[in-house]
């Protein structure tokens, strides 16, 4: 297996990797005194399981995967990485920095915003998701950026494990985030950062 830095001419390829994962729990938030509490922010994170696991497969419900970047961002300062064993995608990676229009970049020259890290279902735990988040890192370090910053959903439990244990802190949570959004309204994201 090896990872390679590739162009967005290569995104039909990236998109093979599927980014479903299964939902078996969740982080459920908790205000604390009406979100003036003490804790993060007065709110709580409790992980608890579902009634029925499901699986979530954000290209399908948001139908804004990677085949759809080129046509909605300016790529030429993001950075994508393929990881292919035997000659097929098994992982990939892609970051956005300094892009004009990309609200998750803050206007910062110095953040980076991993936006999109997937792995085959079969090849998950067994180290690819670290290399790519590491040369991921090291790509947005290069560039002079600071932070590294990552959003994900209360309902990818395994990933905010993950996150976590890369070193990477809970920086916010929003309860409304997606309210606009009617297939995923009812979801909480989460952003977290890593300092570089």
């Amino acid at each position: 297996m090896h990872i390679e830095e590739i162009g967005p001419d290569r995104l039909p390829e990236y998109a093979q990797v599927s980014i479903a994962f299964e939902v078996r729990s969740i982080l459920r938030v908790e205000s604390l005194d009406s979100g003036w509490g003490r804790g993060s922010g007065g709110m709580t994170l409790l992980e608890q399981p579902v009634s029925r696991p499901y699986w979530k497969d954000y290209d399908v419900c948001d139908e804004d995967g990677p085949l759809t970047w080129a046509r909605d961002f300016d790529l030429v300062n993001w950075g994508f990485f393929l990881a292919v064993n035997a000659g097929k995608p098994v992982g990939a990676a892609a970051l956005a920095h300094n892009t004009p229009g990309v609200w998750m970049l803050e206007r910062r020259s110095d953040l980076a915003v991993l936006w999109d890290i997937r792995i085959q279902p079969w090849a998950r735990r067994a180290g690819l998701g670290r290399e790519l988040f590491w040369r991921a890192v090291d790509w947005a370090r290069q560039r002079g950026c600071r932070q590294v910053k990552i959003e994900t959903q209360a309902n990818n439990v395994s990933a905010c494990h993950f996150y976590a244990a890369q070193g990477c802190e809970l920086g916010a949570i929003s309860r409304y985030a997606y309210a606009g959004h009617p297939k995923v309204s009812d979801e909480v994201m989460l952003l977290w950062y890593l300092d570089l």
